[in-house]
């Protein structure tokens, strides 16, 4: 991508966006009365090369390039976008915003100034993004061969590299104007075992805002294939999962994704400001057992949540929302924020462009315990340990949650014995949060292959968790 360059020049280059133009086109948009708004200028390079077979079979390069005009007048939101930025489209664009939001009245016209932001979280000399085919096509053959030389019944290997390189630029109601490069880069890798029994399936990964380099640091792209290649192998000879109220135990690291989803979307704002959710009007409450403290932090280095700023503009934070069992706060964006006379937590988030802030997690984890993994499991007579997940789903205004469990064992006597395979995770989120009886001190985030989806939208997250153990879950299985 040649040398760095700055969003507000790169995009005064490309687009003729100065400062008197942003001024101009905020003017627009608010023009009838709002009580905020934004212009969202973003330019993204994406690329992914995959690997099957032993060959590549997969090259993608692609640019994406738009700005979005959103005016917010009370609880309604005005937005229009378009992918032919120039300042005409930009003023059309600015005007149905602030139609479609229209409150009458009028505002007063918006001055711009840069606006830095308060950290660089991923501050990277070489971008993914700048990485030699010829490099990234070595690592995905080193990957393939490193899967197929850990068993002979890996029969087939799917790796994949995909990286990007955004940049944002943000002009605010408060006339700030702030802008981020942002870099990210995820390796994925699906391993295939057959045998006489069947067909099994391992998938490992990871990244963040990292440089290609991070991926050969200590071999860890060999780590993720002979990881991917484990898992197929061992759940060829996992035997069917129990079914019934249990134990069960949740290993660290991606595990973390069961917190995610049962119980982090339901401190989402808009949610909450809504009454929707299960955690509505509990503020000050206890809501889970007093083992449990989690937290939202978009502010760790290199990360794949992690923003210098959200999609707002606001600089992302440390948000505690559970503290020893008792809600503290929720995740909010600027309009969420405003209307529960709160304040933003830097978690206004948007996959593109083409679409409207909302609330959204970033890296989402509960934080370290004192018991020793050890010790939790051996408090175990009979029960389950999962250590991986792969698909799950929740129901925000309830809490009911089902994940399928890719990779866990059986409990026996305080040991882990058997694999099994068929094993889902049912309950449900606040519920759940109750029967938390002991908390590990070994803390571990995923290795950064997180992607959440709500309303349509997709952003990188990531999640955490210390191994734990949680008395009375049912586990949905093929065994009774």
């Amino acid at each position: 991508m040649g040398e760095p360059v700055q969003p507000e020049q790169f995009f005064l280059e490309r687009y003729g966006v100065s400062s008197t133009a942003l001024e101009r086109t905020l003017g627009s948009a608010l023009a009838r009365r709002a009580d905020d708004g934004d212009l969202y200028f973003e330019f993204c390079t994406s690329q992914a090369l995959g690997l099957e077979d032993g060959q590549v079979k997969k090259a993608n390069h692609d640019v994406s390039q738009g700005v979005g005009v959103r005016v917010v007048a009370g609880d309604k939101t005005g937005y229009a976008y378009t992918d032919d930025v120039t300042l005409t489209t930009l003023e059309q664009a600015a005007r149905t915003a602030g139609y479609i939001a229209d409150a009458g009245g009028g505002s007063p016209a918006i001055a711009v100034s840069a606006a830095r932001p308060e950290r660089n979280l991923y501050p990277l000399a070489v971008p993914p993004l700048d990485t030699p085919l010829a490099d990234t096509i070595a690592l995905l053959e080193a990957v393939d061969a490193a899967a197929r030389r850990y068993d002979p019944r890996i029969k087939n290997v799917f790796a994949s590299l995909a990286v990007e390189h955004k940049l944002v630029m943000i002009a605010t109601a408060d006339g700030r104007l702030v802008s981020d490069v942002q870099p990210l880069a995820r390796l994925s890798v699906t391993c295939i075992a057959e045998d006489a029994a069947g067909r099994q399936q391992g998938t490992f990964g990871g990244g963040g805002r990292h440089p290609f380099g991070f991926f050969l640091e200590g071999d860890r792209h060999l780590r993720f294939a002979r990881e991917a290649a484990r898992q197929a192998v061992l759940n060829l000879d996992a035997v069917d999962a129990p079914a019934g109220e249990t134990t069960v135990v949740l290993g660290p690291g991606w595990p973390g994704i069961l917190l995610h989803e049962a119980i982090g979307h339901g401190l989402e704002g808009d949610f909450n400001r809504k009454g929707t959710s299960a955690f509505s009007r509990l503020l000050g409450q206890r809501v889970a057992s007093e083992l449990c403290t989690v937290v939202d932090d978009g502010t760790l280095a290199n990360r794949r949540g992690s923003l210098n700023v959200d999609d707002e503009g606001t600089s992302t934070s440390r948000t505690v929302l559970i503290e020893r069992g008792v809600l503290r706060g929720y995740l909010l964006d600027r309009m969420n924020a405003r209307l529960m006379h709160m304040a933003p937590t830097g978690n206004g988030r948007r996959e593109s462009y083409a679409h409207a802030p909302m609330p959204r997690m970033t890296n989402t984890f509960m934080l370290a315990g004192d018991s020793s993994p050890e010790d939790i499991l051996r408090s175990v007579d009979r029960g389950l340990y999962a250590v991986s997940f792969g698909g799950g789903q929740v129901d925000i205004t309830n809490g009911k949650f089902v994940f399928s469990a890719s990779e866990a064992y059986l409990i026996e006597g305080g040991r882990v014995t058997r694999p099994v395979k068929g094993a889902t995770l049912i309950g449900n989120g606040p519920d759940v949060l109750t029967r938390i009886a002991m908390v590990g001190h070994d803390l571990a985030l995923d290795e950064g292959i997180g992607t959440c989806g709500k309303n349509g939208q997709s952003v990188p997250v990531g999640v955490g968790l210390p191994t734990i153990r949680i008395d009375g879950l049912t586990v949905g299985g093929t065994q009774t």
